[in-house]
């Protein structure tokens, strides 16, 4: 076969040995062994040496490997090494299917997107390795020649048009949508085609000039801007399983053969409900193929679709390499896997759930290892079993031993590692962060131990270098008298997973997109600045006087309609009020909505004043000053078993650089739950510690002391700190003795519920007050908080996001830090939206206690939760089953809580009390009933509950099945639907989420005007009451009023999508300045194309306006004679002396000044430049108004330069 050259001796340290295990006589044997139906052993080899074997022969042939683990966990661990040898972009991770429930009508996207990436790697020969568990690698995937008909390429230069491109996506299974977000969509916009391959981290946009490609650029999901130009784009298919032409016909009379077949044999045994539902079950499925289209579900039919019942191996070319990770092991967890497939599935068939036909979802471990013989098959195994001898090539022993952890004992290591450079081996230890090696190799020199970056040419004996990088286990090759160490061994800690790009989905800019007009939906309340609360019903073109322009319409009670002029949409917002509650539409012309405008002014300012005196007090008030970060909290904070997000690092820095001030601190860190809010407060906790000064940790429940003690008794290990807990779960006696060793300043951090508020609890020097969710506590308890809270530091913990905009509002009077980017390692929740069917359900609670997991089973009617529980209990009779619900008893909710957490129970049936706060890992499936009934925020924070291990999750939203359900029932399971692609409904779900933050923040009172008015405007009033009392002048907002006849709006041909050209528009009104403009210009010919006419002059009059308010002019208007009269008030001097200095210079300007205003008129005839390349609207009043543009723009500039910058009050 053909053999790549090995990697070259010199670069980093990680080559360098990979390298050098290249030129091993025992892996140059194997590599020349290498071809295609070989079969070699390589045995003495484990962990993560085994990955470095691998990878060195990967590298060899310059093709793909598939490496077979046994199940995922230990496929990330393969994947944790393999990044490390080869680089995150040389490594595809391939998970089986999971569980395919019958009936869904949709499904997160996470594992199809991970499967199709590393099936398209395959498709088109990549050299990169794909990684898959054993279930993975036996389970069916789409045949070469399926997936070579759904995979072509789009050059520049070539091409048949924009809709023969779209047709051939949709053949691909693509799904055309407005808006390109989320993989697996595209658009169609005139000659611009927008496509999401799922195989991409960004999505493509085709550019057409009439039949041919003349652009293809990458462009951002959440931005819509392109973000660079590629010469073609691979485009694979968008599902695993896309029907071909005719294909729909074929599965239809297979699937009615199979179901009539299987229809009669249920009846024979008597089984006539189990025959009602199967016939239920796949005729829904059968009616769609037979009118033509595809089931959500259509991957449930694998087996009937493709008879060359292909697996992973059949896409490999002979020469690749696959490696099986200890294949007798792979041979037994394969026979479990498959004997527990069957037994369910035969399950499945008697319930009328599924056809018997559906059953071959793979083809076995025996099979699946025959295709792989068709390659160089590389067995890994740390022992050579008896009796395999003659079946391989070549039998190579790679003598390997694992290194143990050193859990911390730093003499221990520092010694161990001095006989080791005794003995002449040299050392490579590896850190996860840069940061981390920097602190090691510092700690290393000052225990005199040389230390390099890189390994010397000539290597001398006992070299110690240290990196960055991960492995999951630290190991010796005496071979090359090398050993590997990690910081994480050395420390007793967990390997450090990286964080990882995902492929696909919206990230951290989704969380900031709220306040976009995207998801604005004809029949969506806005709220309008003067008239209230109504209905909005689109944009309507209207042509008045010969002159077309585009206006919002909106409908008010008693059929009250207004047109709103597009450049006033700045007056218009989306309402948004507070989950779950209607608002009232106002009459046009009615008192109702001043009324309620006024009680909101007056709440907003009282609160204001509120605000600002307390925060006042609050920085008079003396406080301690704590000293600059110890050398033991740098060790502390690089001990952290995770890499830091750039979020947690800039909230740890706010909140240490609060403490150091001489001033209280009060800072609110807002995070979900699992994103490192806690790590933050341990950082806090430890430097306050340090400083000598004792920290309470204030939290509501017991369950959750007992979790945060737990955790800061493991974080702080190795460290002289003592850690107490106080609660109800302990003893009177250990109680008291908690209280003395407090007085006396022994304990140094206690932790505890509300019993720490107690008046028998004295602090000796408390220096930090940390509270985990402050709203959840009483009003009594929110008393004896005020009092400790007066000089001691508080940094207050929220797992419910605050928006933006108040966080703006509250700017100077509310320090607070912002986690939203989420952890690490952790893998998306794959999520089905279905009806309610107890098959399903059972098999979904079966699957996770199988793997030794447990699952939540939300019910949320406390009157017939026990109902509930006992058909749960019936469903699955071995389940230990509890109940909770907010009704219970305090104590009697607590301990079931407490028991579930620790293993009591396999099934906690449950209302939405878990919907925030605890962290259990265990618990990765959670099965909703009634999801249609809850809001989308309840959703999100429920889901949240799992996905917290390395384990995938699952979580299955269901409605009942036939109920009618309500048109904002429907509308909300429609964006749950969304919510599973992380599209707009994530969005919708997020926003509901700050609202209720919102209230948290503000106080229940609130909620009323916040409902009333709108959040958007509330919070705008709150920040004009807080600029108000604080003495700083409002936000100026000068309006520019342009009543111009030009035709200025967006064509529908343009932009098709009202969502689209609504954000337009507000984009438009918002424009600050012509950079702006030019901007918006650039992003709208990029998204859509050349500009037309209208579009043109909309811009014009955008910038206009934008110098026109800068410079203070309140109206343009056309006069009788053909010119542009322009109004002036109160400019600044510099302004007004830059006007006078232009009369005379510039042709058709004249100018009258009064002591409060001028009044400017210009008249232009056309500029041919111009009015060649307009056709649209009155040429004449556009090129008066680009003359007017230039004018303003030109007095903007010479008054800029006249004043000095203090002086001028406005922005330019």
């Amino acid at each position: 076969m053909t053999v790549s050259a090995a990697p070259s001796a010199g670069g980093s340290p990680l080559e360098r040995v990979l390298a050098e295990v290249c030129r091993l006589p025992e892996v140059k044997t194997l590599v020349r062994g290498l071809g295609p139906g070989t079969a070699q052993m390589v045995f003495g080899v484990g962990g993560s040496a085994k990955t470095l074997l691998a990878a060195a022969l990967h590298l060899s042939t310059g093709l793909p490997s598939v490496y077979v683990c046994v199940d995922l966990e230990a496929a990330r661990r393969v994947e944790t090494d393999l990044v490390t040898w080869l680089g995150e972009d040389a490594v595809v991770l391939f998970p089986a299917t999971g569980p395919a429930p019958v009936g869904v009508v949709a499904r997160s996207g996470e594992t199809r997107v991970q499967r199709l990436r590393a099936l398209d790697v395959l498709q088109r020969r990549e050299p990169l390795v794909v990684i898959a568990p054993v279930e993975a690698a036996a389970g069916l995937v789409p045949s070469p020649s399926r997936l070579a008909r759904c995979s072509f390429t789009v050059r520049r230069g070539s091409g048949s048009g924009p809709h023969d491109l779209a047709r051939a996506l949709a053949d691909a299974g693509y799904e055309r949508v407005p808006l390109v977000e989320t993989p697996g969509d595209f658009s169609l916009r005139g000659g611009i085609v927008d496509v999401y391959p799922p195989t991409r981290t960004e999505p493509y946009r085709v550019e057409f000039a009439g039949d041919e490609v003349v652009s293809i650029r990458s462009f951002s999901p959440e931005t819509q801007r392109s973000t660079g130009e590629v010469e073609e784009a691979g485009i694979g298919p968008a599902r695993e399983w896309v029907l071909g032409p005719g294909e729909a016909d074929g599965l239809a009379r297979r699937l009615r053969s199979e179901l009539d077949g299987a229809v009669r044999a249920l009846e024979r045994q008597g089984r006539l409900e189990a025959a009602r539902r199967l016939g239920e079950r796949i005729g829904t499925d059968l009616g769609l193929l037979e009118a033509g289209a595809s089931p959500e579900n259509v991957d449930a039919y694998a087996p009937l679709l493709d008879s060359e019942q292909a697996v992973l191996f059949d896409l490999l070319p002979e020469e690749a390499v696959v490696f099986l990770d200890e294949p007798l092991r792979l041979e037994q967890v394969s026979a479990n896997i498959e004997r527990e497939r069957s037994e369910r599935f035969a399950v499945l068939v008697e319930e009328g759930a599924v056809l018997p036909a559906q059953a071959g979802t793979g083809v076995g471990y025996a099979e699946a290892v025959r295709r792989a013989a068709r390659s160089a098959v590389v067995n890994l195994s740390r022992m050579l079993r008896r009796g395999s001898t003659p079946e391989f090539r070549n039998i190579v022993t790679v003598r390997h031993q694992t290194i143990p952890s050193f859990q911390g004992r730093w003499q221990d290591f520092v010694a161990e590692l001095g006989r080791w450079r005794r003995a002449g081996d040299r050392v490579l230890i590896l850190c996860p962060t840069s940061e981390r090696a920097g602190a090691l190799a510092r700690s290393l020199r000052d225990s005199d131990i040389g230390v390099s970056p890189v390994f010397a040419d000539e290597a001398p004996a006992g070299q110690v270098v240290v990196s960055q990088g991960s492995l999951e286990e630290a190991f010796h090759l005496p071979g090359l008298r090398l050993r590997v160490v990690t910081d994480a061994h050395i420390r007793g800690r967990p390997a450090r997973r990286r964080r990882r790009q995902a492929f696909a989905g919206l990230g951290e800019g989704a969380v900031r997109a709220l306040a976009s007009h995207r998801d604005l939906e004809v029949g969506d309340h806005v709220v309008h600045v003067h008239h209230g609360i109504g209905a909005y019903l689109g944009i309507k073109s209207l042509e008045i006087e010969g002159v077309t322009r585009d206006y919002i319409f909106i409908k008010y009670a008693d059929d009250g309609r207004l047109y709103v002029p597009t450049d006033q949409v700045g007056l218009l917002q989306k309402y948004v009020g507070v989950e779950g509650r209607e608002p009232k539409v106002h009459r046009l012309g009615g008192t109702e909505w001043a009324r309620a405008k006024r009680k909101t002014r007056e709440s907003v300012q009282k609160l204001a004043v509120d605000l600002v005196r307390l925060y006042a007090m609050r920085q008079a008030l003396p406080g301690h000053a704590a000293g600059p970060d110890t050398p033991w909290q740098a060790e502390f904070e690089a001990g952290f078993r995770y890499e830091e997000t750039p979020d947690q690092l800039a909230a740890a820095e706010e909140i240490k650089r609060d403490m150091e001030r001489p001033v209280p601190m009060e800072r609110l860190l807002c995070g979900d739950v699992g994103y490192g809010k806690t790590e933050v407060a341990m950082r806090a906790a430890f430097k306050a510690v340090m400083d000598g000064r004792q920290v309470a940790v204030l939290v509501p429940t017991t369950v959750l002391a007992q979790q945060h003690y737990h955790t800061f008794r493991d974080r702080f290990s190795g460290y002289p700190v003592n850690i107490d807990l106080l609660s109800r779960f302990r003893s009177r006696a250990r109680q008291e003795r908690t209280l003395r060793e407090l007085r006396k300043g022994t304990v140094d951090i206690i932790i505890g519920t509300h019993r720490l508020l107690g008046r028998d609890v004295v602090f000796k020097d408390l220096g930090l007050l940390i509270i985990d969710e402050e709203h959840r506590f009483g009003v009594g308890h929110k008393e004896r908080l005020k009092e400790l809270k007066t000089t001691v530091d508080v940094l207050i913990l929220t797992a419910t996001p605050i928006p933006r905009t108040l966080n703006m509002a509250l700017v100077g009077l509310r320090d607070m830090s912002v986690i939203d980017t989420p952890p690490e390692d952790r893998y998306p929740v794959e999520t089905y939206v279905l009806e309610y069917d107890e098959v399903t359900v059972r098999e979904a609670i079966l699957r996770e206690l199988a793997r030794g997991g447990q699952v939540f089973y939300v019910h949320n009617r406390v009157q017939t939760i026990h109902r509930a529980a006992a058909r749960v209990q019936r469903m699955v009779p071995r389940a230990r089953v509890a109940v909770a619900h907010g009704q219970m008893k305090e104590d009697e909710l607590e301990r079931v809580m407490m028991d579930f957490l620790e293993g009591e129970y396999d099934i906690l049936v449950s209302t939405t009390i878990i919907e925030s706060g605890l962290d259990m890992p265990n618990v990765n499936t959670l099965i909703v009933e009634d999801a249609d009934a809850l809001g989308l925020a309840q959703l999100y924070q429920l889901r949240g509950r799992v996905g917290r291990s390395s384990r995938v999750a699952y979580a299955y939203f269901t409605y009942r099945r036939g109920r009618v359900v309500s048109e904002a029932a429907e509308k909300r399971l429609e964006a749950i639907r969304e919510f599973t692609e992380l599209g707009s409904g994530y969005r919708v779900a997020l926003r509901d989420l700050e609202i209720r933050g919102a209230g948290n923040l503000l106080g229940p009172e609130q909620h009323g005007h916040i409902a009333s008015v709108g959040f958007e405007l509330y919070c705008q009033m709150l920040e004009e009451a807080v600029r108000t009392i604080k003495g700083e002048p409002p936000p100026r907002s000068a309006e520019t009023s342009i009543e111009v006849s030009v035709d200025a709006f967006i064509p529908d041909a343009y932009i098709p999508d009202s969502r689209q050209k609504m954000e337009v528009y507000r984009r438009m009104a918002a424009v600050a300045d012509l950079t702006e403009v030019q901007e918006l210009r650039e992003e709208l010919t990029d998204r859509y194309g050349p500009l037309p006419g209208p579009v043109e002059n909309l811009l014009t009059v955008a910038a206009l306006r934008a110098v026109g308010a800068s410079l203070g002019v309140t109206s343009v208007a056309a006069d009788r004679s053909g010119g542009l009269t322009a109004r002036l008030e109160r400019p600044d001097p510099a302004v007004r002396e830059a006007l006078l200095e232009r009369v005379g210079k510039v042709p058709g300007l004249s100018v009258r000044s009064s002591s409060t205003a001028v009044l400017l008129t210009y008249r232009r005839g056309r500029r041919p430049r111009l009015g060649d390349r307009r056709e649209e609207g009155s040429r004449e009043n556009v090129d008066a108004l680009r003359g007017l543009l230039d004018l303003l723009a030109d007095v903007a500039d010479r008054s800029a330069a006249k004043e000095p910058p203090a002086t001028s009050g406005r922005s330019r």
